[in-house]
C-alpha cells in the first residue's frame, strides 16, 4: 500500500524491505513484536517539525526513509544545522532516555515515513529486553560522535572555503571508480549550506560561484519555476575531481 506522497507503508516490520541491520527494526522476532505495539508510524510532509529543541521529551523518532534536518539556533535565531539524518536513525533517544529537553530541533526535508514511539514505553521496552539496551548504546554512540565530529569541523576549520569543500565531498558516493566527475544531488538551499558550516548565505553563495569559476563544480538547474530556484539550484551539483 502506498501513500498519498507515493511512499510505501510498512504494515509487518518483520517483512520490511527498508530495514538496516543496525538499527531497532532488526531486533528479534519477539522482540520486534512488542515493538512493533508501542510504535505508531506516519508519513510526515516535508517541513513538518518532528520535535523542537529546548522541549520535554514525547518519545523517539525512528526514521523509515528520506531526510531530517537536526538543527539548533541561538537566541537572537541564529540557525545552525548539525546533520541530516537519514533511515534507520532514531531521534530524539538520549534525550528520552535521559529524561532531558530535546537538544536539536528536527524538521522534515521530504515526505518521510516514521515511527513514534513513546518515552515510557520505549524505557519499558529497554529494561525488559537487553537486546534493546544494546541496540540504543551504539545509537547514543553514534549520535555523540557525529555531534564531536562537526563541532571539531566548525571550530578548527581554517575557513569557510574549507568547511564547504568538507560538506560537499561528504556527499559523494564512497566509490567513485576513477570517475572525473561525481553527481551529487544535495537537495539543500544555499541558505541550509550555510548553517551547516556556519556561515552566511552569502558567502556560499559567493563560494559556489568560485568553484564554477575556476570549473570545480558545475550547478544544473533542474526547473525553472521560481518558488523552486534557490533549491533547484543546489539539487544536482556536479563536482570535478582533479587526478
Amino acid at each position: 500500500m502506498n501513500t498519498p506522497y507515493g511512499l510505501e507503508i510498512v504494515e509487518n516490520r518483520r517483512a520490511c524491505k527498508l530495514k538496516r541491520e543496525d538499527c531497532f527494526c532488526s531486533l528479534s522476532p519477539n522482540v520486534l513484536k512488542h515493538f512493533s505495539s508501542i510504535s505508531h508510524q506516519t508519513t510526515f510532509p516535508a517541513d513538518a517539525t518532528l520535535f523542537v529543541e529546548g522541549r520535554n521529551p514525547r518519545g523517539v523518532f525512528l526514521l523509515c526513509t528520506g531526510k531530517v534536518k537536526l538543527s539548533t539556533s541561538s537566541r537572537d535565531g541564529k540557525v545552525l544545522i548539525l546533520k541530516m539524518a537519514g533511515a534507520g536513525e532514531m531521534l530524539g533517544l538520549s534525550a528520552a532516555i535521559a529524561g532531558t529537553e530535546y537538544e536539536l530541533t528536527a524538521e522534515t526535508e521530504v515526505p518521510c515515513p516514521v515511527n513514534f514511539v513513546p518515552r515510557e514505553p520505549l524505557l519499558d521496552l529497554i529494561s525488559r529486553y537487553g537486546e534493546a539496551g544494546l541496540r540504543s548504546a551504539p545509537a547514543l554512540s553514534r549520535e555523540f560522535q557525529s555531534a564531536y565530529h562537526d563541532i571539531h569541523d566548525l571550530i578548527l576549520a581554517r575557513s569557510s572555503a574549507s568547511k564547504l569543500a568538507k560538506l560537499l565531498f561528504s556527499w559523494t558516493p564512497p566509490a567513485t571508480n576513477g570517475a572525473k566527475e561525481i553527481r551529487v544531488r544535495s537537495g539543500l538551499t544555499h541558505e541550509e549550506m550555510a548553517q551547516m558550516i556556519g556561515a552566511s548565505r552569502e558567502t556560499v553563495t559567493r563560494l559556489l560561484s568560485d568553484l564554477k569559476k575556476k570549473q570545480l563544480i558545475r550547478l544544473f538547474l533542474l526547473s525553472s519555476r521560481s518558488a523552486d530556484l534557490d533549491r533547484q539550484l543546489n539539487a544536482n551539483t556536479v563536482l570535478e575531481v582533479k587526478a
